[in-house]
């Protein structure tokens, strides 16, 4: 009996290394395709001269360059991750054909891929228009999506260094990653305070806001009926300061003295931080789609051996709002103006969209933590009554 069953487990463990390696093969194909956005955007003129001849590209093939040109691209990756998470919805076992073709089959993906990144081409500008449209709404639900995944990882984090029981020595490291996040967080703020704060108001209010928060969150972590300790409020005080940061380097006023500051010193650094920049949000954007646990309500407790690593249709999900994503950081939220060469998700629609979001994450997580105890306290609100009439029925 044991025997017939060695076969089939071999079976299952390379079909499960073939879907985990897939993940990193679509990883690279979203960045290959983001990187085809960026070539468009900035030399897509020098290169694709020929695309004058197309009668959707208009006069003198304008309408397939720049900002139209990038939300070609991204339109064409969408169209290829939509159909990806469609062929491979609900697949949850490793023996299902649509597990070998989420796994393998790449050559007529690759088809697909092309036929997907040629087909917007052909479209007229008024389609793309409304698909630049939909995208900031996509846009908008990959932060959220991103924002959920952080915060659950923070509360992974929280419990793996600071356990309730007896394990001191990863108490003790966990208090000392505590100190060294709220130090971090703390020293971001005086630096934005010194750099970017002197004659700059809305920069004091955005930082002073930041400040407010990272005390409310200690505050309401260390509270008696929350005792969720400093490491989880730590490591989001340093990410919530980390998007206050970024916020305020998009804007353009910052941006142009930074520019000219560095002028002198060639543009390496600002190459440097664009590629830093697309390598990051690739990155954020493939731990997102690989995290579906922290999107379920029903946590299944028992995993079967044939039962598939990730959700397939969840993950190609998230490429595709990643590739709406990528497209507004290009355009820097703007579907009316063009981007300059090597910049990314500069402008006060940018900074605006990063300020919102973070507050948005502060908030997901205050609730987070607050709520088991609202929770608790109605519950208990609903069952003193009914205790009551007990006892006067008694």
């Amino acid at each position: 009996m044991d025997r017939k069953e060695e076969p089939k487990h071999g079976v299952y463990s390379e079909e499960m290394k073939s879907s985990l390696r897939a993940r990193y093969s679509y990883g690279i194909l979203f960045l290959l395709m983001n990187v085809v956005a960026w070539l468009v955007r900035d030399y897509g003129q020098k290169f694709l001269p020929e695309l004058h001849y197309l009668k959707s590209c208009g006069d003198g093939g304008l309408a397939c360059f720049r900002t139209t040109g990038v939300l070609r691209v991204s339109l064409g990756c969408f169209i290829f991750f939509f159909l990806m998470f469609i062929s491979t919805y609900n697949t949850r076992k490793l023996y299902e054909a649509r597990n070998m073709w989420h796994s393998g089959w790449w050559f007529p993906k690759f088809i697909l891929l092309v036929l997907s990144l040629a087909a917007p081409v052909f479209l007229p500008s008024s389609i793309i228009h409304l698909y630049g449209e939909l995208a900031q709404v996509g846009a908008g639900i990959f932060l959220v999506l991103q924002l959920i995944s952080v915060i659950q990882f923070i509360a992974w984090w929280n419990k793996h260094w600071m356990p309730e029981g007896e394990r001191k020595r990863s108490c003790t490291i966990g208090l000392v990653m505590s100190t060294v996040f709220y130090a971090a967080a703390l020293g971001g703020i005086a630096a934005m305070f010194k750099f970017y704060a002197f004659g700059q108001p809305l920069n004091v209010f955005f930082i002073a806001w930041t400040l407010i928060l990272l005390v409310v969150m200690m505050a309401i972590s260390l509270h008696s009926k929350v005792n969720r300790g400093l490491l989880s409020s730590g490591i989001m005080g340093s990410y919530v300061v980390f998007l206050c940061w970024s916020a305020i380097r998009s804007e353009p006023a910052i941006q142009k003295s930074e520019t000219r500051r560095q002028a002198n010193h060639h543009d390496w650094s600002t190459i440097l931080s664009f590629l830093i920049g697309i390598c990051a949000i690739v990155m954020a954007t493939f731990s997102t789609g690989i995290d579906s646990e922290s999107f379920q309500f029903r946590k299944d407790t028992m995993k079967l051996e044939d039962d598939v690593p990730y959700k397939y249709e969840f993950f190609h999900l998230v490429f595709s709002l990643g590739a709406m994503y990528f497209a507004m950081l290009f355009i820097c939220w703007n579907l009316k103006h063009s981007s300059k060469k090597w910049i990314i998700d500069v402008g006060w629609a940018s900074t605006w969209v990063k300020i919102v979001n973070e507050w948005l994450a502060a908030t997901i997580y205050l609730w987070q933590l607050i709520s088991p105890v609202v929770i608790q306290v109605r519950v208990s609100d609903i069952e003193e009554p009914q205790d009551s009439r007990t006892r006067i029925s008694g």
